[in-house]
This record gives structure tokens, sequence and C-alpha cells, in this order.
């Protein structure tokens, strides 16, 4: 039976045409799934559905999702990631390759934090700037948003200098940035940057190419990050995700959302608060 699937250009070229329309004939698409946004059932034979093309180093695997949850695209992602989500698939229950659903269930947190290499082009950050991401939800004019809090563990110069100054904040406005005096509206999306989710779970930010093609990660999770119920269903309701960024030393760690939101408004009432609402790139 035919399914209500799309199938962009982008994932068309990736494919090929006679895989695209075995797809959209049913020969090798499933009839249900697990959305990789929501992680609800979703039916390909009763509602639109998107389809989305992980590519790794050496590895592409096909996912399916709700169309209103994501549409149809090709994401990047490093190999790693990619084999640890078909490890997982076969763990639940040997579903075909060609389809992610989501890991095994893992118990969920108020709030995760995590110190990641950053993955940078030398022209943002230097190769060796670490950077503390926190993922929480954060009250804007009565509503909730799906936030990551970025702030570095030590100060950032920009490269090619030889100065002691910190430069993080600087470099992510001349990215289109905007600095915050207060957190009472939401911040402008900032196009051509987005989160990247897979599975339910974080992996990445990405920015664009500055050599053009596929977007790269200005940051990427080792291993992909957990975030809460309430989170993932603040991001599918939005569809993008707010991201704040502030220089050491001005948030800090902190273990709850509302000494989180506490931390954001002081650094942004001392100008130290830099903002941006970015897309979601994959889930």
């Amino acid at each position: 039976m035919p399914r209500m699937l799309d199938v962009s250009d982008e994932v068309r070229a990736e494919i090929g045409d006679e895989e695209a329309a075995r797809l959209l004939a049913g020969e090798s698409a499933p009839g249900s799934y697990d959305c990789t946004s929501c992680r609800t059932p979703g039916d390909s034979e009763q509602e639109r559905t998107s389809t989305v093309l992980f590519i790794g180093d050496e590895t592409a695997v096909l996912a399916f999702a709700h169309a209103t949850c994501l549409p149809s695209q090709v994401v990047q992602v490093t190999e790693e990631q990619l084999q640890g989500a078909v490890r997982s698939i076969g763990a639940v229950g040997g579903e075909p390759p060609q389809q992610v659903q989501q890991p095994v269930p893992q118990p969920y947190q108020p709030q995760q934090q995590a110190q990641q290499q950053a993955q940078q082009p030398p022209n943002l950050v230097p190769e060796q700037a670490v950077l503390g991401v926190t993922s929480g939800l954060v009250l804007i004019q009565n509503e909730l948003h799906p936030a990551l809090v970025v702030e570095p563990t030590a100060p950032v110069a920009r490269p090619g200098t030889l100065g002691s100054g910190d430069d993080f904040l600087p470099l992510l406005i001349e990215q289109g940035f905007m600095p915050m005096t207060e957190l009472a509206a939401v911040p402008p999306v900032l196009h051509g940057w987005s989160v990247l989710l897979a599975a339910g779970q974080l992996h990445a930010v990405l920015q664009p190419n500055p050599n053009g093609g596929r977007p790269v990660a200005w940051w990427q999770a080792h291993q992909p990050l957990q975030v809460t119920d309430g989170w993932r269903a603040a991001a599918n309701k939005h569809q993008q995700v707010l991201m704040f960024a502030a220089p050491v030393g001005s948030v800090g760690r902190q273990p709850r959302e509302d000494l989180m939101r506490d931390a954001l408004d002081k650094a942004a009432v001392n100008g130290k608060l830099v903002s941006a609402a970015l897309p979601l790139a994959g889930i």
C-alpha cells in the first residue's frame, strides 16, 4: 500500500530515485513506526510521515518521524553516534537497519549538564575550548521554552591573539547572537544555526559550514545527552530551542531550573549574556 511519506529532494539525492520510489510505494517503508521526535507511534499509511536520513562517516540510516514533528532532511552525525543508534535498535528488537528508533529508554533527570570538547571551526572558538552545556526549561511571557545554557570553563581568546581577554561573547555576537539585558521576550531566530536531537537525545549544536554544504558542529556531545520529557515536549511544540551563552563564571552549574533562571537574569543585567532561538535540525 502506498505510504504518506515526505521525501525531500535532499534525501532523494542521497538514496536515489529508485529507493525513493520503493519507499513511496510501501515496498521498503514501515507502516507503523516510532517517531524519532516525540517517541510516540506513527502510521505512514494514515498520516504524513517524514523521512530523515542520518549520515555518518561510513554509514547512513533512514529514520521516520511525524511530518508535524520534523521535515524530511539529511542530518550529518558522527559514525559513533550512528552505530550507537543501530546497536540500540538491535537491542530493542532487531528492527531493520534502515529504520532508526529510540534507544532503550533511560531514566530522565530533572536537568542535564555536560562538559564537552567544543568542535569548532578555527574562526569561532579555539580548538581546546571546553564548553559546559546545561539543558532546562525557561519561563518567558508565561510560557515554558526549552533552553541550552552554554558557558566555557575558562576565558576564550580570539584565535591568533596572545592576550588574556575573554572574547567568547563578541565572537558569538559576530555570528548573529543578540546581547540580552533581560529575559523578557524570546530572542530572534538565528537562521543557519540549529540544535540536533536524534532518537530523543541531544547530540549537537550546528552552525553554517563556512565552506558551504551541510552544517557543521559548533558543539558536539561525546555521548548523546538525555533530556527531560518536558524539555522534549516543549522543543516539539515550539520547533526551536533557546540558546543562552555567557562567559566563564557568569552562570555556573546550577542544580535546579529556578536557580539557573536567577543566574541567567543576573548575567543579563550585568551585560554578560547573549542568546538566539535555534530551529531543530533533526530528532
